[in-house]
C-alpha cells in the first residue's frame, strides 16, 4: 500500500549560483559527506547535487507535514549499476519504523536545465 508520493523539480543553475555565492557551506546544509564526495567527483557536480536536493524535497512531500525532516537525515545513494535509493537516519528512521514504511522508491533524472525526483513510500 502506498503511504505517500512526492515529486520535486530543481533548476540546476540554482545550485551553481548558490555554490558561487556561498561555496561549500551551501551544500553542507543538505548533503551528507558521502553525497558531497559523490557529486564533486563528477564532471558537473551541480547535476548530481540538484537531483539529490530534489529527492530530499520529494521525500518531504511524500511524508507530508507529519514530522520535521532534517535533510541530512536523508541520504541518496547509488548501487553499483547506478540505481538510486534513499537511506534515512536519525529521527526520520524512527518515523519510518513507527509508520511501518518499508520501501522508499526513488527515480531521478536531469536534463540541461532541470533535475527532477519522484519518491513513493510504501507500507
Amino acid at each position: 500500500m502506498i503511504y505517500g508520493i512526492g515529486i520535486d523539480l530543481v533548476k540546476i543553475e540554482r545550485m551553481k549560483d548558490a555554490y558561487e555565492k556561498w561555496g561549500m557551506k551551501f551544500f553542507e546544509k543538505f548533503l551528507t559527506e558521502n553525497e558531497t564526495a559523490y557529486c564533486f567527483d563528477k564532471k558537473d557536480p551541480y547535476l548530481s547535487a540538484s537531483v539529490r536536493f530534489a529527492a530530499k524535497e520529494a521525500l518531504v512531500k511524500a511524508i507530508g507535514s507529519e514530522v520535521f525532516v532534517n535533510l541530512k537525515d536523508v541520504e541518496i545513494m547509488n548501487d553499483e549499476r547506478g540505481k538510486p535509493s534513499i537511506k534515512v537516519h536519525g529521527g526520520l528512521e524512527k518515523f519510518f519504523g513507527d509508520k511501518g514504511i518499508k520501501h522508499c522508491h526513488l527515480s531521478l533524472s536531469h536534463e540541461k536545465e532541470f533535475g527532477i525526483a519522484c519518491v513513493v513510500l510504501e507500507v
